[in-house]
């Protein structure tokens, strides 16, 4: 078993309106951990093209507890748990230990990776030196629940809401793409701008946490003038949670699929609420 320890240091932008770390944001920490691990302190010298020269086929994101702004960093461990012929799939834990070894986990989380030559935009096998670095990545621990089935491809009879998503020039990478961890905040976006035309008063009606989050990344982002379409539905509605759906496209082929988890909770007790009536109505209304 081989675990890397990244130290990841927080800002005072990190936070959203409740004080606490973004969502998003998490998804940048782990980017950073698993780049520390691959490119900087690998056991073995081989792995380097790993770090960067890969795409995420799929995030899987669970959120434990909040984490808010302080001046020491938080630890992330990351390893490896599955080893394909040109896929490997890398979990992380961020947390903090206090002196008796007791964790508190904010985050519990899943990649899928692929190797990438972005020279040709082409999928490429792992070498057998980049298996030999990943094998000594690697742990049993498979990391957060187990997803079961893909992401929903289709709406049904829930009703779409559409989010126009312009790309900015800062979204976009070394590679000409636009980033893994945008993904994320597109379709946070979305999801906001989704909640507010349901409820009269908009989205500072609901007190809302982020459960978790998977997303699917199908085909590149890339830069252009005109907006991506973002549809949004509700997937499910249960007590105290509720499932979104969104769907990014380039108005014809779908680009990434997400899930988002959202759970009403109390700002003062920190625990969860059922949703209300008119709630429950507003999420469950069909076009």
């Amino acid at each position: 078993m081989t675990r890397h320890l990244y130290r990841c240091p927080l800002r005072w932008a990190d936070m959203d309106q409740l004080g606490h770390v973004n969502n998003v944001t998490y998804v940048d920490y782990l980017q950073e951990a698993r780049v520390d691990m691959l490119r900087l302190h690998a056991p073995v010298s081989g792995g380097e093209e790993l770090a960067e020269g890969v795409v995420v086929v799929k995030h899987e994101v669970d959120y434990r507890v909040p984490l808010v702004y302080r001046e020491e960093p938080v630890s992330i461990e990351t390893w490896v748990t599955k080893v394909g012929a040109a896929s490997f799939t890398m979990a992380y834990e961020i947390f903090d230990e206090d002196e008796h070894g007791e964790r508190t986990v904010y985050v519990q989380a899943r990649s899928q990776l692929a190797p990438y030559v972005f020279s040709t935009e082409s999928p490429r096998r792992i070498t057998a030196t980049e298996r030999d670095v990943l094998a000594q990545l690697s742990d049993d621990d498979e990391g957060p629940r187990p997803r079961t089935g893909r992401l929903a491809r289709d709406s049904g009879e829930a009703r779409r809401h559409r989010y126009d998503c312009h790309v900015r020039f800062s979204d976009v990478d070394l590679y000409r793409h636009v980033n893994n961890v945008t993904y994320f905040e597109y379709v946070q976006e979305a999801r906001i701008a989704m909640m507010s035309s349901l409820v009269e008063g908009g989205i500072a009606r609901w007190s809302l946490v982020v459960g978790a989050i998977d997303v699917e990344y199908a085909r590149p982002i890339l830069l252009r003038p005109d907006p991506y379409p973002i549809d949004s539905w509700v997937e499910s509605v249960g007590r105290s949670s509720f499932v979104v759906a969104s769907e990014i496209s380039d108005g014809e082929n779908v680009l990434s699929r997400a899930r988002a988890v959202m759970v009403t909770f109390d700002p003062e007790t920190g625990h969860s609420v059922p949703l209300s009536d008119s709630e429950q109505a507003a999420l469950s209304a069909r076009p």
